[in-house]
């Protein structure tokens, strides 16, 4: 530690209030049977995400069942840690809000002497491998990890304590950097609902169609746009469809395959690996369906054992078991694993397009799965799944516009990946005092 850092204990820097460290409610006292529709949020572990923001959906409970529970509610820059399931995160409370919120059962909070420690600082020592580890070290990982101690194991965890000004700057620093990443998730939030709302519009709902079949002016887009749309419908064998357009299997627009996994008991096909190789779990993790890299990579003898080879970029995969349902657009070449169905677009076809229609298709595709195991859709029964296909011109149309905002998306996550990266980067090093302030405001101005 740099000549004016002291390092306490956690129970050192907690508050005065007798709750600054609490645990939260026991199971008894906070049952599903005390939810409402609407009331104080309930922090659970999957509201903590990887920057400060809490996300996700919550569950409430009344004011009456917090002020019942007053040790366990929580306050702007209130740090909150799970106990039991994922120990290790760590989330704070935004300091842009007056609410309160209330602890599950499976998280525990500590309260800050804010004389003494920035909220934002202790949080981001936290958010570090060495604050990780600390909380990770008396865990146990047999069944569902937890800590059989929460408390008195919170307490004795030893954090650096620079002066107040420069916790204050370092945390401003690093915040700064998880702000803009915050800011592109919204963003990139708001262009998916827009892109699900263009193709449910156009493609299932037939709004267009319906618009000009009842003499109005579809609305939305332009004439020109408009005039590419029937103004009737014709029957068909999934009912009514806008006329012209047909009913095909999706194995008539896009070319269907799967993949496999090389032995991983030949070093030679995963060292010095140099072509992206995808598992679902490439996926699971994935905040919009774009696939910009894998945990594991493969090498060319590697490749030569699967069948369906290296993926173009812009292919769309589907994850066809445990579970099915996850999907993404490889933006960059890569080999998929027997996980996926992979969807190569025939010519003319949009991938936009089919990675729309999948994401409205779940319930026909998990009702074509099977397996007694776990559930599964064979690339077999996958190929036959009917759908109502438009004409090229609207295919084209939709493409375009589902394009620029496609593309918005795919910037916004690569800069918030090059954003993280040098927020982890950093962080180590600013807790150390390895890297002073002046030094990391230069290189995050060097990323605005």
């Amino acid at each position: 530690m740099v000549g004016e850092w002291r390092t306490c204990t956690v129970d050192q820097i907690k508050g005065d209030d007798g709750r600054a460290i609490a645990i939260g409610p026991f199971g008894s006292r906070m049952k599903a049977d005390r939810y409402v529709a609407d009331g104080v949020a309930v922090i659970r572990g999957n509201n903590i995400s990887d920057t400060r923001a809490l996300v996700g959906d919550f569950v409430f409970v009344s004011e009456e069942t917090a002020d019942e529970l007053r040790s366990c509610n929580v306050f702007p820059g209130d740090l909150v840690f799970p106990h039991r399931g994922a120990i290790g995160e760590v989330g704070i409370i935004p300091s842009d809000t007056a609410r309160r919120y209330i602890l599950s059962t499976s998280l525990m909070k500590l309260t800050c002497n804010r004389d003494m420690i920035d909220p934002l600082f202790i949080f981001y020592f936290f958010r570090s491998q060495q604050g990780r580890h600390a909380l990770l070290q008396h865990a146990s990982t047999v069944g569902t990890p937890g800590i059989g101690q929460p408390l008195s194991s919170l307490r004795s965890i030893l954090v650096p304590v620079p002066p107040l000004l420069e916790q204050h700057a370092i945390a401003h620093i690093l915040g700064t950097l998880d702000d803009k990443i915050e800011l592109n998730r919204q963003m990139n939030e708001t262009l998916e609902a827009m892109a699900r709302a263009l193709f449910k519009s156009w493609f299932v709902d037939f709004d267009p169609v319906r618009a000009k079949a009842e003499g109005r002016r579809p609305s939305g887009m332009d004439s020109q746009t408009a005039a590419l749309f029937p103004s009737e419908f014709e029957e068909s064998e999934l009912g009514e469809i806008p006329r012209g357009w047909r009913v095909c299997a999706i194995a008539d627009l896009a070319e269907v395959a799967g993949g496999s996994t090389p032995s991983t008991k030949e070093p030679r096909f995963w060292e010095g690996g140099v072509h992206h190789w995808a598992t679902p779990k490439d996926l699971s993790g994935l905040a919009v369906p774009v696939l910009l890299d894998t945990e594991r990579q493969i090498t060319d003898g590697g490749l030569s054992q699967i069948s369906s080879g290296l993926l173009p970029t812009g292919t769309v995969l589907l994850s066809s078991r445990a579970p099915i349902g996850y999907l993404a657009v490889a933006e960059v070449p890569a080999a998929i694993n027997q996980g996926f169905i992979a969807m190569k677009p025939r010519p003319g076809v949009s991938n936009l397009f089919l990675l729309r229609w999948a994401s409205e298709a779940q319930d026909d595709i998990l009702s074509r799965a099977n397996g007694s195991t776990f559930q599964e859709i064979s690339k077999a029964n996958f190929r036959p799944i009917p759908l109502v296909a438009p004409d090229q011109c609207v295919m084209d149309a939709f493409d375009k516009q589902a394009r620029s905002l496609y593309e918005r998306l795919v910037a916004a996550e690569r800069e918030s990946r090059t954003l993280a990266e040098l927020r982890d980067t950093l962080l180590p090093k600013l807790l150390s005092g390895e890297v002073r302030v002046r030094d990391s405001e230069r290189a995050v101005e060097a990323t605005a």
